[in-house]
């Protein structure tokens, strides 16, 4: 019996090692797809038809440029992978507008009010997003052997893009991090006295090397407070913390400190990046810390740097200015 469609489509991710996110991402990109044309078989449809989807999107869901093109991403996919049909190109169709932003930067100051509230793991993981740049999922997802707290690095796998780097391990977070390692290890411990304690591991690596899950080294550092089931394998484990509780807690935190700026966990790694920049480090190696594949996108935190505003007075600073002189000459005629 030949699978459904959606699970095929399940299946070709899998053995192409998309991550878990993606694919949940792709399957509801065309389930929405399928639905949008009265759930017409894609077999049936063509290059004219995401079109329509595509405009629809643009203009009637007025979504942003990045999600229209992961839409077109997944539609193609599945054409592509699954149906193997070719389709043409695009061009028409009404796409959703760049639009260019300058990201959210903490102060110092800023950043330390935010710290100061937060406890415990999330306080770690806060602190390596400011003091490393990690990404969000990428600090999730550490594992132990990520980590080389002699040499003050960690190695962040199959990052953005699928590539690994190095970035380096603050000497603020150490003395956190070591404690925090010892109740993961005894969490750990107690698992495997259960007889679980596998943990999900990438790629081939589990037909490979049959008790790797269990093995420290390839425990997240991170890992939730309760077990869960693999939606991928079914079994049950200990899974790391989940982004949305994270986002929460840091969400929480910036209320408290009263910081009235729009905050996420990724303004953290904005904040590295732009500090950084203005303590003259160099840009290409802030490029290759972050990860990212084009210079243009390290360069956006030129907008965002302290150094233009103390080169140039504001108009107003210079008319205040100006007065105030005025009137100290005033004064000294009187």
């Amino acid at each position: 019996m030949e699978k459904k469609l959606l699970d095929q489509v399940r299946d070709e991710l899998r053995l192409k090692h998309y991550s878990i996110n993606t694919e949940k991402s792709y399957v509801d990109w065309i389930r929405r797809y399928i639905l949008f044309h009265n759930k017409k078989h894609p077999k049936e449809m063509g290059a004219s038809d995401i079109k329509q989807f595509l405009t629809y999107l643009a203009l009637d869901q007025k979504v942003s440029a990045s999600t229209q093109n992961q839409a077109l991403n997944a539609v193609v996919f599945l054409y592509k992978y699954i149906l193997n049909q070719e389709l043409g190109n695009f061009a028409d169709s009404v796409r959703a507008k760049r639009r260019f932003y300058v990201p959210t930067v903490l102060t110092s100051a800023e950043a330390a009010k935010i710290l100061a509230p937060l406890q415990g793991v999330y306080k770690i993981i806060a602190q390596l997003l400011y003091g490393s740049g990690l990404r969000l999922f990428e600090c999730l997802q550490l594992r132990i052997h990520d980590l080389d707290i002699e040499r003050s690095q960690i190695t962040v796998r199959s990052g953005k893009g699928e590539k690994d780097r190095v970035t380096l391990m603050p000497q603020a977070v150490k003395h956190g991090l070591k404690a925090h390692l010892e109740w993961v290890k005894a969490v750990h411990l107690d698992d495997l006295s259960k007889g679980l304690g596998q943990v999900y591991l990438p790629y081939a690596i589990e037909r490979k090397f049959l008790n790797a899950g269990k093995e420290w080294g390839w425990q997240y550092v991170f890992p939730s407070k309760t077990l869960s089931r693999d939606p991928r394998s079914g079994r049950t484990g200990r899974h790391h913390i989940h982004e949305d509780s994270v986002n929460r807690e840091f969400r929480k935190a910036s209320r408290l400190a009263g910081i009235t700026k729009r905050m996420s966990s990724h303004t953290f790694r904005h904040s590295f990046a732009t500090h950084l920049l203005e303590s003259g480090a160099n840009i290409r190696e802030i490029q290759e810390i972050l990860g990212h594949n084009s210079m243009e996108t390290t360069k956006i935190y030129l907008h965002v740097m302290k150094k233009p505003s103390e080169r140039f007075v504001s108009p107003l600073d210079q008319m205040e200015r100006e007065n105030e002189f005025r009137r100290e000459v005033a004064l000294e005629v009187v």
